[in-house]
């Protein structure tokens, strides 16, 4: 059963060339031979039709940056959501078992402001340490 307006064509290939297809399918990001064949054929016609290579390129290569860039922004929020969660559970314990008043947390979130901006959010545990018991 063919896919909507595509039509099944017989052709000869190359063995090595078909090994390297095989090995290329997951790092092309398609699940089939015919996919990256498609693909294939699509990035070189573009090339070959293409008045100015240079801007063809360009939009390939934009594209590919596009969503290599919108994967990573997608990774690192999930990842900022799941820090910013446990941040939360530990702040509610502490503050459960310590009994902060208003007036210490004030401070505390005012020195905690300006140590971040000092050291340009480089926080580490060992110098809240030092701090805290020099």
């Amino acid at each position: 059963m063919a896919s909507e307006g595509k039509v099944r064509r017989g052709f000869y290939i190359e063995e090595d060339l078909l090994e390297q297809v095989d090995g290329l399918l997951e790092q092309a990001d398609v699940k089939s031979r015919n996919e990256f064949l498609n693909q294939a054929l699509k990035f070189y016609i573009g090339y070959l039709t293409s008045e100015k290579i240079e801007n063809y390129m360009l939009s390939t290569i934009s594209s590919v940056m596009h969503s290599t860039v919108k994967d990573s922004e997608n990774r690192m929020a999930r990842a900022m959501y799941k820090l910013a969660v446990e941040t939360s559970k530990l702040s509610h314990v502490i503050a459960y078992s310590h009994g902060v008043d208003e007036e210490a947390l004030r401070k505390l979130q005012a020195k905690c402001a300006e140590e971040v901006k000092r050291i340009n959010g480089t926080v580490s545990f060992e110098s809240a340490y030092e701090y805290q018991k020099g």
